[in-house]
């Protein structure tokens, strides 16, 4: 498949940006006869203090490299918060791209691989820039469904593949289903901001993705074209855990310094029923790998030490967590709260 190109990344910000500003947001009066949605090119150059021709070259990305002042200016015109602004200057003095052997994306820190190894009681992966998998520990391949944090695989393309499948499996009728639908699609753009947050325009791996994605899916069109930016940082996570049911973690992330890698952790408080299934999952992890035997959820009367407590913190957990035994059709380990 061609990679989708992508030869004016800032004047393409630039435009879908100014498109979600409404008038009365920086103090412009209803207008009746207005054509477009949000500000008018003029309207942008007047709030950034720049002609409108000089804003119209910077759009059509006849300007290679406006000012540090000028990008400021735009960002306050757009209303842009601190990730947006920092992109936008990003955008603005692009790195150049160089395909390295030593790529590194891909290469794991010797330090991480020995950290993520160290950690039996706690799920974390690494990913790159691009949202692929690097590496994971055994808890966090517990965690999730097989192979899913494999080193290679794409989680941005993984949750539309599961968006996909959630689309043709659920009844529209379904109970729930409007609220599921809003859930995933909030997850799917929660994925995608840092994906064009992080990624480099001319990165051939970036447009693959982009590609392939638009050709397959619809609503990731819509999603990309509101060229929605953010990092990766703290969340909340649902994830359909067998046989436990939904459970919410708390995830944390991390940038592995000199790399275009990122550290994700999942945790949450002493007694919480996260930490109670992150307990349950070392113990079936050490159980399986040792061949000794396996856990299993027999119910209150024939539950082991491990499932126990895991009842009791999923009944007890002071942010009301709860658990059910459906099916994982919602958005599982994508899904951020």
């Amino acid at each position: 498949m061609s990679p989708t190109r992508l030869p004016n990344a800032l004047g393409e910000f630039l435009r879908a940006r100014r498109e979600f500003v409404r008038p009365e947001q920086v103090g412009i009066g209803a207008d009746t006869s207005r054509r477009v949605p949000g500000l008018r090119r003029e309207e942008v150059a007047h709030l950034a203090s720049i002609s409108p021709e000089y804003y119209l070259r910077i759009e059509q990305g006849r300007v290679r490299r406006p000012s540090e002042q000028v990008l400021l200016g735009l960002a306050r015109a757009l209303l842009l918060d601190d990730s947006g602004r920092r992109y936008l200057l990003r955008l603005a003095s692009p790195r150049p791209f160089m395909r390295a052997v030593d790529d590194r994306s891909t290469r794991l820190d010797d330090r991480v691989a020995r950290l993520l190894a160290h950690w039996s009681g706690t799920p974390a992966y690494v990913s790159d820039d691009n949202q692929y998998v690097v590496a994971a520990n055994a808890l966090a391949r517990a965690w999730v469904p097989p192979g899913m944090l494999d080193p290679g695989v794409n989680l941005l393309v993984s949750a539309f593949e599961q968006y996909a499948d959630f689309r043709g499996t659920t009844s529209p009728d379904a109970p729930e289903y409007e609220r599921m639908h809003r859930e995933w699609e909030g997850t799917l753009r929660d994925l995608t901001a840092p994906l064009r947050y992080y990624g480099r325009p001319d990165d051939p791996r970036l447009q693959e993705i982009v590609g392939m994605l638009s050709a397959r899916h619809p609503v990731f069109r819509t999603i990309w074209a509101e060229h929605l930016v953010k990092p990766q940082m703290s969340r909340r996570t649902r994830t359909f855990i067998e046989p436990l049911g939904w459970v919410d973690f708390r995830a944390q992330t991390f940038e592995v310094p000199h790399t275009d890698q990122f550290l994700t952790v999942f945790f949450d408080e002493p007694g919480s029923a996260a930490a109670a299934a992150i307990a349950y999952l070392a113990a079936r992890d050490e159980l399986q790998r040792e061949g000794t035997g396996s856990l299993e959820v027999e119910g209150s009367s024939g539950e082991t030490a491990s499932d126990s407590r895991f009842s009791r913190a999923r009944d007890d957990a002071p942010d009301g967590t709860k658990t059910s035994s459906r099916s994982p059709s919602g958005p599982g380990a994508f899904k951020t709260l």
